[in-house]
């Protein structure tokens, strides 16, 4: 893995999309030892629009807080993939929620399939996980982070009530990740 890495979350306002970026860059820097930084952009929707967050993760100091060229990416919806996978570059990873991008982009990088929000409804009941599966996911495709860094990430900023529900998110991610490789 080179020094710097750039990871995108995209997907429609409301789905937690810009909360994986915030997560992911704490999972990182408070949770793990290296430096990062995280910033989002979302449509004038509040619910709906395209939304992403990108993270650099970087052993080093980061001089410029943007991802240019992705080395993984999550599309949670069919907007979002069209409109921000033109940034994954060579060898990247795209990740797809199969459920909802069906038009499946082109180039010369690694594009993986699965339901996510799929497997949040029907093996949690609730499609608001989805993005903590994708967070599993992401965590076991690219070993950016640790499991403990982002399962410790992940439980700081849920409400206690649900911390069951993503702790099983995160590990289903884990291991459906592990179907892909």
């Amino acid at each position: 893995m080179s020094d710097r890495y750039e990871l995108r979350f995209s997907g429609s306002g409301g789905q937690g999309m810009i909360l994986a970026g915030i997560i992911m860059a704490e999972a990182a820097s408070i949770y793990g030892t290296r430096n990062a930084a995280q910033s989002q952009s979302y449509g004038p929707e509040s619910r709906g629009g395209a939304s992403k967050a990108e993270v650099i993760i970087s052993d080093q100091m980061i001089d410029y807080p943007k991802a240019t060229a992705i080395d993984c990416m999550l599309a949670m919806t069919q907007e979002a993939c069209t409109k921000y996978h033109g940034d994954v570059k060579e060898g990247g990873i795209l990740l797809v929620d199969s459920d909802e991008v069906k038009v499946l982009p082109t180039g010369k990088f690694r594009l993986l399939k699965y339901p996510i929000t799929g497997a949040a409804r029907d093996e949690l009941g609730k499609t608001i996980v989805a993005n903590i599966i994708s967070l599993g996911m992401i965590t076991e495709l690219t070993g950016v982070v640790t499991h403990e860094a982002i399962e410790k990430a992940v439980l700081s900023r849920v409400p206690a009530a649900f911390l069951d529900l993503n702790k099983k998110a995160l590990q289903i991610g884990f291991e459906r990740a592990k179907t892909l490789k």
